[in-house]
């Protein structure tokens, strides 16, 4: 049978049982009306009526549309229909009587607890059939796994509504710390008190799970609903993210573990769409490293506002086989290129501006793994950061590529490493070429700098993972040492609105929050796999090579500008001499190999705050 052969039975069903209720209140009001007993002289004229009242009911039922709602989902809307539609009939039915000179004894008060009685039979049997649809496992209640709700806002009464339905979690009451909301009810469920009873609450209860039902809050919030469900020994759960529910993705329902973004979150960015739309919409957009963590998320950003190319250009051709597979299904609309070539090779870079003419890029490739670019990978770090973004960039200043965003780190400040020291020689680039004077229209050149970025290739995250899934230990550099860190979208969408407010020559410096300590994302990690540090240990290794114990967005000689946007900041950063460039371009072409002791000799040179471990 069809799904459209089944909705049409059950309207044919809901019609029939609505006759049916008709019918029966009707010989049921004569029945009270005479003491539980029709006399013999009023049951031909209770019968005969039958003809008229049940066809008048009907079509009054079908005319208030009462067989479009579903009475799995019955609820205030469909009973005010009913109570319409019942009215109107009780108004007809004496009408069609007297106007067609019915020779029956309708004794008026049947005409009163007719519609009194269709009203419950019809409205009773909705909802009899939502509540056992809704508790069809009432028998198994005791089967279904008991959950405590924290918040009893707006998200936490659908949840409740929804998991009703559930085959496998039994809410048993809700947590709030709003004192006007505890020792209420929500749909029949009570609010038990403050959020950090939790744990006199399980005990009590037996529960084993929480859910944070509160996405909305701010994320300080919800971090300590997490501790709170941490030192209650209860497994923390969460609804979907805000802009999800929002959007209709997903239903509250949805539930899921609770994730190191919910932790370490912050609030969502305000981007200026209107501004995005103007710069990226209808336009040739180029993203380099469009295969890695921010390349790749940058691409799904710019997705948003449709651009009329986005070229996705990547060494790697694995990695942009991937995000090329991703597009496909995801953003089929967007008309996309994929480009496979390296920043350090001018004639590819040439041939792909001068065929497509971007008037947007955004420069993401680098490497960046800090410990393999501070020893045998020195020279080639130099190369690909600094000559790879002079290539890109001043390729751009000649096709006449109206900005320029880089991607800088929170490294390139008093740096101590090479990785470090090269991205601020990236910063330098850009500088220097912004300033230059050309005959081509002029290019802005813009920088952002950000720390961190959770999940992202190469970071702890996915190495804490590895580590937890094969049973500890967690291996950790120092016990103080502290990162800054934001999610990759986040980092993302600013990324975009700071090129959007750039006028060019600035570093932007995103709002990285509060820096955390390393050893505390390990604990947070080990306890939402659902162990604890005796199961899963945290061993101290020591800093790796050109590894600091916590990095800064400014360096000592800068100091920031607000910008309109919170979350962003300009950098003054010193002012670099023209002169320097050619001549740091002429070291790293090359042709051989420089040693690392010689690289780092020439930072020295080349980025006076930097400086090397002892």
């Amino acid at each position: 049978m069809t799904m459209a052969s089944r909705f049409n039975t059950r309207i044919l069903f809901a019609f029939l049982h609505d006759l049916a209720a008709a019918g029966l209140a009707w010989l049921m009001a004569y029945w009270l009306r005479f003491n539980l007993g029709i006399p013999s002289e009023f049951l031909p004229s209770a019968l005969s009526t039958l003809a008229w009242v049940v066809p008048l009911q009907a079509l009054a039922f079908w005319r208030f549309g009462l067989y479009r709602g579903i009475w799995r989902f019955a609820s205030l809307p469909d009973l005010r229909r009913i109570l319409f539609a019942v009215g109107v009939a009780a108004l007809l039915i004496p009408l069609a009587l007297f106007m067609f000179q019915i020779k029956a004894t309708v004794p008026r008060s049947v005409l009163v607890l007719d519609p009194i009685l269709l009203l419950l039979m019809m409205g009773g049997s909705r909802l009899i059939y939502r509540a056992w649809k809704e508790h069809r496992f009432g028998a198994l209640a005791t089967e279904r796994e008991p959950v405590i709700i924290l918040g009893a806002g707006g998200a936490a009464a659908s949840l409740v509504r929804e998991l009703a339905q559930s085959r496998e979690w039994r809410v048993v009451g809700l947590l709030d710390d709003m004192p006007t909301k505890q020792g209420r009810d929500l749909y029949g469920v009570p609010v038990l008190g403050k959020l950090d009873s939790l744990a006199r609450q399980a005990e009590k209860l037996n529960i084993q799970h929480a859910v944070i039902a509160m996405p909305s809050a701010a994320h300080s919030v919800r971090r300590h609903a997490a501790q709170i469900c941490a030192d209650a020994g209860v497994n923390a759960l969460t609804v979907p993210a805000f802009d999800d529910l929002a959007r209709g993705k997903v239903t509250v329902s949805a539930l899921r573990k609770i994730e190191l973004d919910d932790l370490l979150g912050r609030d969502p960015v305000q981007l200026d769409d209107a501004g995005l739309h103007q710069l990226i919409h209808n336009q040739v957009v180029l993203v380099s490293g469009a295969g890695g963590s921010i390349g790749s998320e940058l691409c799904r950003q710019i997705a948003h506002f449709q651009p009329k190319l986005l070229i996705l250009f990547e060494m790697s051709e694995f990695a942009l086989y991937k995000i090329e597979q991703e597009f496909a299904a995801s953003f089929p609309e967007i008309n996309i290129l994929c480009a496979i070539g390296d920043v350090k090779h001018a004639t590819v870079i040439d041939s792909l501006l001068s065929q497509h003419q971007p008037s947007v890029i955004f420069h993401a490739a680098a490497y960046k793994h800090v410990p393999l670019m501070e020893q045998s990978n020195a020279w080639q770090a130099m190369r690909n950061n600094v000559l790879g973004t002079y290539t890109l960039a001043h390729a751009a200043q000649r096709h006449g590529v109206a900005k320029f965003v880089l991607i800088s780190t929170d490294k390139a400040v008093n740096p101590t490493n090479v990785m470090g020291a090269s991205k601020r020689l990236a910063e330098m680039v850009c500088q220097s070429l912004h300033a230059a004077p050309t005959d081509a229209p002029r290019t802005r050149f813009v920088a952002v700098r950000f720390g961190n970025v959770l999940g992202s290739s190469g970071s702890v995250i996915p190495k804490f993972q590895e580590q937890i899934a094969l049973g500890g230990p967690i291996t950790v550099t120092h016990p103080d040492i502290t990162r800054y860190f934001m999610s990759i979208p986040e980092a993302c969408q600013l990324v975009l609105q700071a090129g959007l407010m750039g006028d060019g020559g600035e570093i932007f410096v995103l709002d990285m929050g509060e820096p955390v300590k390393i050893a505390d994302l390990a604990r947070d990690m080990i306890r939402l796999s659902g162990f604890s540090e005796n199961d899963i240990k945290i061993v101290y290794s020591g800093l790796r090579p050109g590894e600091k114990l916590y990095e800064e967005l400014l360096a000592d000689d800068e100091h920031t500008l607000t910008t309109p946007h919170p979350k962003l900041r300009i950098a003054q950063a010193r002012t670099v001499e023209e002169a320097w460039l050619a001549q740091a371009l002429a070291w790293l072409m090359q042709e051989h190999i420089v040693s690392e002791a010689e690289v780092k000799q020439m930072l020295k040179h080349w980025v006076p705050e930097y400086t090397t471990q002892p």
